[in-house]
């Protein structure tokens, strides 16, 4: 009816509260503003508008932005979650160093000045990836002015055709010397692990080497002689080629930073190549042009052809450059004294090359082939000790196939063999985000400490299974506990037939043999048979190791012995009234501290006997002075008595 009010109508532009997304706290309160006040102007709109068409309109509007507020919003939580550090590492690693805000941070004054201040006394850090990045830009002015400087002094076309593009260039890379001398006198170096930040040690430092001569020779403004030479000579500025050792310090970064040392290493060995020889090149086209074009059949020809191009000559230059330096091939024989020194000078350089060339590429190629090597002598052992011991064929069959598992999925490096040489922290830390994943799993690592979980990963050992290897089998004593990695085990009847539970990567078993549980039926024998299904990457830890790892982790030693009385209390193996009885427990813990206290007893005695020696001898040390200045004076007395 026209004069019925309109029915109100709820708002359904925002989920009930139970259907919302889990929220923090600021968060939850934004979000319930926004449903009240859409819920208002719904509202508003309902009793004040007479069109419904402009409710709807103005409803859809309202809907829309509500959707895309939300949505910003979701995104900026997905990306806050993403970049929030993962629970267990940072409970393993502890909290980072973070920088602390100003005190006075709410004043604008004080920040503005508080950033002029850092800007003017900033230092760079060595180890950052800016300074890597500038090493970069540097090695490229660098780089450019060994290849184009060179071509440019030697080939006349070159310099003359392009010679605006050039000064940019030139000049260009001169801003970058100065850019880098600058961040030079404002480099860091570590200082008992510490980064210096002394601005007047770090110039102090850097002006007494030789690279700061160097540098200070490479941006002499050779090219102020252009006034009276013209601006094609380029040979002025050959004093740019002396930043060497900034492109070395790159090369030799990169190398570090790169997960391919080898290839780099041949790439960079290319490089110097290439440079020698194209400098061959450019010295020999200059030669020819200082004897003469066409003089004798050494130098270059002179060729009057119009067509000739520039490509042309520096290409006969790097070909000659080439053959000559690597003796491959016959080139016309040299006729005068210069040439002849030239070509003597080439061939020495040439069996230099050569002998770095075949050094460098067989020592890359035996580094690059040491971890196959390495590996087949392996599998050449075994096939030798089968064939002297006489192995059946399939078991035969099965270590091979083992072993080629191994290469294939990479798994036959010595993890241990590599990591030996970092210290237990960094090896506990690799190893902790190599496996996390699977650690994540494993129930007994989600509360343990950050110390015992440091003992444990640095004693888990790594096991490959074969397809239908049993891990253990029902009775057997235990001296490990297992933790899967990859792979699916099968816990089977005695018959191994019988399947009756299928353990997946982060399951762990062995702990109830190994832990000599109290009333335990088995003792410390296996209670099931675990056969792996296909190939399995596990994780073994000894008996031994575990419990050198728990001894000053009471806790953590009572939650797997708890865990292991629930499991062989589920399995009818924990006879009841054999575990309330008294342990030895006591006693032993009454003897170890017994033990602890008269190892500290003996400690205390053996530091008051030295203190005993030490004080004895300085005793005798001080009545022996005594005694001779009383033997002094007395002589003394006695020579005045007779005179």
């Amino acid at each position: 009816m026209a004069g019925t009010p309109q029915r109100q109508r709820p708002c359904k532009s925002i989920d009930a509260p139970s259907r919302a997304p889990s929220l923090q706290h600021a968060d939850h309160v934004k979000y319930t503003c926004l449903k009240d006040a859409v819920c208002i102007r719904h509202m508003c709109i309902t009793k004040c508008s007479p069109y419904p068409n402009q409710f709807d309109l103005v409803q859809r509007r309202g809907l829309v932005s509500l959707v895309v507020i939300l949505r910003e919003w979701a995104h900026k939580s997905l990306l806050e979650e993403e970049q929030r550090p993962d629970s267990f590492l940072e409970r393993f690693r502890g909290p980072e160093i973070r920088t602390a805000p100003s005190r006075n941070s709410q004043a604008n004054d004080t920040d503005s000045k508080w950033n002029i201040l850092k800007i003017v006394t900033f230092v760079v850090a060595p180890a950052d990836d800016g300074y890597y990045y500038w090493l970069f830009v540097i090695a490229s002015a660098v780089l450019y002015n060994w290849v184009l400087l060179v071509a440019r002094a030697c080939f006349d076309a070159l310099q003359t055709d392009c010679y605006i593009l050039w000064l940019v260039l030139d000049y260009l890379s001169d801003v970058v010397y100065i850019l880098d001398t600058c961040v030079r006198l404002r480099t860091g170096f570590l200082e008992q692990g510490l980064l210096v930040k002394d601005l007047s040690k770090l110039r102090k430092s850097y002006i007494h080497t030789l690279h700061f001569k160097l540098d200070v020779m490479s941006i002499l403004p050779t090219d102020l002689a252009y006034i009276a030479t013209g601006i094609h000579t380029p040979q002025l500025r050959f004093n740019r080629l002396l930043r060497f050792p900034r492109m070395f310090e790159f090369f030799d970064r990169t190398e570090t930073r790169t997960n391919y040392p080898n290839i780099f290493r041949i790439c960079n060995l290319i490089l110097y190549i290439l440079v020698i020889i194209h400098w061959n090149a450019c010295i020999y086209y200059a030669i020819s042009k200082s004897l003469g074009f066409g003089s004798d059949n050494w130098v270059y020809p002179n060729l009057t052809n119009s067509e000739e191009s520039l490509s042309l000559s520096y290409i006969f230059c790097l070909y000659w450059s080439t053959v000559t330096l690597t003796t491959i091939g016959d080139m016309p024989p040299p006729a005068r004294d210069e040439e002849y020194l030239f070509v003597v000078f080439d061939f020495l350089v040439g069996v230099l090359i050569f002998a770095t060339i075949v050094g460098n590429v067989g020592s890359m190629i035996s580094n690059m082939n040491a971890t196959r090597a390495e590996f087949q002598a392996r599998i050449d052992a075994i096939k030798h000790y089968m064939q002297f011991r006489k192995v059946s064929k399939d078991l035969e069959a099965r270590v091979i196939k083992w072993f080629d598992y191994l290469w294939t999925n990479k798994k036959a490096v010595d993890e241990a063999e590599v990591l030996k040489n970092l210290p237990n922290k960094l090896q506990a830390e690799i190893a902790i985000n190599v496996h996390l994943e699977t650690l994540k799993k494993v129930r007994i690592f989600q509360d343990c400490e950050a110390g015992l979980l440091v003992e444990l990963v640095l004693k888990l050992r790594p096991q490959v299974f074969s397809p239908g290897d049993y891990i253990c089998r029902k009775g057997d004593i235990g001296k490990e506990m297992y933790i899967i990695k990859e792979g699916r085990l099968a816990v089977v009847s005695d018959d191994g037939v019988t399947q009756f539970a299928l353990l997946t990567a982060g399951s762990c078993f062995g702990e109830i043999s190994i832990l000599n549980i109290q009333g335990s039926k088995m003792g410390n024998r296996r209670t099931a048979n675990i056969r792996s299904i296909g190939y399995s990457d596990l994780f073994c830890l000894s008996k031994d190791d575990l419990m050198e790892a728990v001894a000053e982790y009471p806790d953590a030693k009572k939650m797997l012995e708890d865990r292991g009385r629930e499991i062989l209390l589920k399995e009818g193996l924990l006879d009841e009234n054999a575990a309330r009885k008294p342990t030895g427990e006591d006693v032993e813990e009454k003897v170890e501290l017994l033990q602890n206290s008269l190892d500290s007893l003996q400690t205390r005695f053996a530091q008051l006997l030295n203190e005993y020696t030490a004080t004895q001898q300085q005793l005798k040390q001080r009545i022996t002075v005594l005694e001779r200045q009383l033997c002094n004076k007395g002589s003394y007395s006695s020579e005045n008595f007779s005179k």
